[in-house]
Order: structure tokens, then C-alpha cells, then sequence
């Protein structure tokens, strides 16, 4: 059973049409205009406007765009999320991940490359000169900006 997660995050209003079941298979381009939930087998090209719920005897092999995902199953491939991934409790995930906020659970695996990408609601990446790269989130940017500054001097 997929852990409880904050449901606003991931698109709760969105419609969830389709799913591919337990026992099912899919090879190919599959776009979805909202929510997607893989409890089967899905190998290819996946790209949903919402979110990408993946169970925990679901697996996906293949390049993956979506908004949210919340994987409990397997994944090998390349991940590009704009918004948020949760890799829960005994999830596997092995390739390249690209998204603005990450959670990976207790007992998750994860092999690969993590990029988090500047996003609005994600942490951004600020150079203030002579290599001095930091990351900042919205409430205390000057703050640091002042900290890194008395510190490189």
C-alpha cells in the first residue's frame, strides 16, 4: 500500500483515467492528459500533465515526464519532474532524476543522478562571484547572501 502523502502537492483535483493493473502490460509512447497509476509493467515514453503514481508491484522502463511522481514500484530510466518525487519505503529507482523537490523514504533504493532543477517553488542556485555557489529558498535569500559574503572575506 502506497504511504500517506500531502495529497495538495500532488494534484489532488486531478483526475486520475487511467491505470495500467496488476498483471497488465504496455510498450510504447503513452500520454496521459492527467493522472497515471502503473501497478503493471510499462516500458517506453511516458509523459502525464499530473502526476505518476507508481505501485508497489508497478515498474516503469523508459523516459518519464510528469509533474509529481510517487513511486512505490521500480523505475529505470530517466525521471524529469517540475514539481515533486516521492520514492517511498521499498521503491527502487536506477537512472537519471531531474526535479525541484525530492523524498526518498526509509528502506527506498536509489542508484543514479539527482539534478535539482530551479523551479518557482524549488530551491535555487545563486553565484555570488569567486566560486561561491549556494543554495537558497525564498524566506532568508538576503540573509544568506549576507553570511556567504562576511565568510569569503
Amino acid at each position: 500500500m502506497l504511504g500517506k502523502k500531502d495529497v495538495t502537492d500532488f494534484g489532488a483535483n486531478a483526475n486520475l483515467n487511467t491505470i495500467i493493473g496488476k498483471g497488465s502490460s504496455f510498450e510504447g509512447i503513452l500520454k496521459v492528459q492527467s493522472t497515471l497509476r502503473v501497478d503493471g509493467l510499462l516500458k517506453g515514453t511516458v509523459t502525464t500533465s499530473e502526476s505518476l503514481v507508481i505501485g508497489k508491484e508497478g515498474a516503469v522502463n523508459g523516459d518519464i515526464t510528469v509533474r509529481n511522481a510517487i513511486i512505490g514500484g521500480k523505475v529505470k530510466g530517466k525521471l524529469v519532474a517540475s514539481g515533486k518525487v516521492v520514492l517511498e519505503a521499498n521503491s527502487e529507482f536506477s537512472g537519471e532524476l531531474k526535479t525541484s523537490k525530492l523524498v526518498i523514504d526509509e528502506g527506498a533504493i536509489f542508484d543514479g543522478n539527482c539534478t535539482m532543477d530551479e523551479n518557482e517553488n524549488g530551491p535555487r542556485k545563486k553565484d555570488y562571484g569567486r566560486g561561491i555557489t549556494t543554495i537558497l529558498d525564498n524566506d532568508n535569500k538576503e540573509l544568506a547572501k549576507e553570511e556567504e559574503l562576511k565568510s569569503a572575506k
